[in-house]
């Protein structure tokens, strides 16, 4: 197919993004401008894929997404709260347990590589709704087992079997509620990262009490764990905590399966269905027919499959294979795209897991001379640190709307920021990297087709899971008393920011189909 007719023929003269709301079109004009140029989506389901973008943005943003925004919210909060757990629980464990500290770290991140390809890769076989809700039942349920641990052996294999569940969060729930959204809204993804926030705050806050009031001083030799109950206590309620919101999603809230992922199955006719489902939950209507998506797929089907009648399906049924791997590296362009977001999480998960994983041992231990408070001291400033990336998160979603910056623009500033003096440089990263994982959460489902979603964030989380292997491996050869680890993490935040401006597609402005 040449360049002039990649496109379905019902977009040309759309060359202007399309920037605000007042600017997509209704419906019935079957005008989405999406940010492919080439052949890299299947044409068929491309044109059927425009049809149902502009029956989404009919029904527009009403109660379903914003229910929707609260419940896939819970994943950004699981994500964010469990990752950063042996981290908080480090020092007060090693105290208990006697361990090498890397260690635990390490069994976490194997499960979340472990989540990350199982739930990523299948929510593209068996549909989304499963995925969502045992991911958030798995973290709950071992994060409160793992609270009653009598050993480290235990306490790091049940963080292994949470690492599964959580690593499936972020690559299911963001395919989720960008498949639900309008496209005039779609820079909502970025803005759910505030959950992200959310939970780091909480988890800080509640470890900053438990931690410094129910622990063995930092400088203790022998630990009972009469003495040290309070990262089993911190355990239990984060634990609870996600067991609570895992029922929410079950019970309170029905998550219809997503009609771009029915699409790529070729299920037109359920596809159709839950969009007149959605509109009518959120007291509107929609005109969108079968029909329709018959029509638009049959002006683009190639010529041997009108002649045989053929039904082509997608995205394979029932099984894993390469189809959904091969179709992000279809063409050049791509292949770059894919590329190039797989190597930013890898370096973006190597990054923050040495951050995360070991600056609250690293205060520990630098503060324990200051004698029993020096706990208190540690939490308190992660809660300060915590606090700082809230706002991050609201500048995220202005900054990815913002005319010449978009999302390629808003991640390269934001992962350039840091500074060489390690107190500053902690409330700068705080600040900027929420705003990073903000856009970062976002651009990578945008650019992946909705039929290959799971596949694409599977890849990416993936590369953050397995170089977040790597860290805690690299910790164990590194000088933990030093702050080597916290600048290695900046500078690697650096050169991610630098490598987000080769990103060849900017979903600003353009429908993710």
């Amino acid at each position: 197919m040449s360049e002039q007719h990649a496109s379905p023929p019902y977009t040309t003269g759309m060359e202007k993004t399309l920037e605000n709301e007042s600017d997509w079109p209704d419906s019935d004009t079957k005008t989405v401008v999406d940010i492919y140029d080439d052949d890299s989506v299947d044409p068929v389901y491309r044109a059927k894929a425009h049809i149902l973008s502009s029956a989404i943005q009919e029904v527009g943003m009403g109660r379903y997404q914003w229910y929707l925004f609260v419940v896939a919210g819970f994943g950004w909060f699981s994500d964010s709260v469990w990752p950063i757990l042996a981290g908080l629980i480090l020092s007060p464990v090693v105290s208990e347990f006697h361990f090498n500290g890397p260690f635990l770290s390490l069994a976490l991140n194997i499960g979340l590589f472990v989540g990350a390809v199982f739930w990523g890769f299948g929510c593209d076989v068996w549909g989304r709704r499963w995925s969502w809700n045992i991911t958030l039942l798995l973290a709950g349920v071992f994060g409160l087992a793992a609270g009653g641990s009598p050993g480290f052996i235990t306490l790091a294999s049940l963080m292994a079997v949470l690492g599964v569940g959580v690593g499936g969060n972020l690559p299911v729930d963001s395919a989720v509620f960008l498949d639900f959204l309008p496209g005039s809204h779609q820079y909502l993804l970025t803005v759910l990262s505030i959950w992200w926030c959310i939970g780091q705050l909480i988890a800080s806050l509640i470890a900053w009490p438990l931690i410094a009031n129910f622990s063995c001083p930092a400088t203790a030799t022998a630990c009972a764990r009469s003495q040290n109950m309070g990262w089993r206590y911190l355990l239990f309620t984060l634990g609870g905590i996600t067991l609570l919101l895992c029922f929410i999603r079950m019970f309170a809230f029905r998550l219809y399966e997503s009609p771009r992922y029915l699409l790529g199955k070729g299920k037109d006719a359920e596809a159709v269905a839950v969009v007149h489902q959605i509109a009518e939950f959120n007291g509107t209507i929609s005109k969108l027919s079968v029909e329709q998506l018959t029509a638009a797929g049959d002006a683009v089907k190639p010529a041997e499959d009108k002649a045989h009648n053929q039904k082509r399906i997608l995205a394979e049924d029932s099984k894993f294979n390469l189809r959904h791997i091969r179709a992000l590296f279809k063409t050049r362009k791509m292949a770059l795209s894919t590329s190039l977001l797989i190597a930013l999480w890898g370096i973006i998960g190597l990054a923050s897991t040495l951050y995360n994983s070991f600056l609250p041992y690293l205060l520990a231990s630098r503060g324990a001379r200051f004698g029993d408070s020096s706990y208190y001291i540690t939490y308190r400033n992660q809660v300060i640190l915590s606090v700082l990336g809230v706002p991050g998160a609201f500048l995220a979603g202005l900054g990815v709307e913002v005319p010449y910056v978009g999302r390629k623009g808003t991640l390269a500033i934001s992962s350039g920021e840091t500074s060489n003096a390690l107190l500053g440089w902690n409330c700068g990263y705080a600040f900027f990297s929420n705003i990073m994982y903000g856009v970062l959460y976002a651009v990578s489902p945008e650019i992946f087709p909705a039929k290959d979603r799971g596949t694409g964030n599977g890849l990416t989380a993936t590369a953050t899971r397995v170089f977040g292997i790597i860290a805690p491996v690299i910790a164990l050869y590194a000088d933990l008393s030093t702050a080597v680890p916290v600048y290695i993490a900046g500078a690697l935040i650096i050169f991610a920011g630098l490598l987000a401006l080769l990103l060849p597609y900017e979903p600003r402005g353009k429908a993710s189909i």
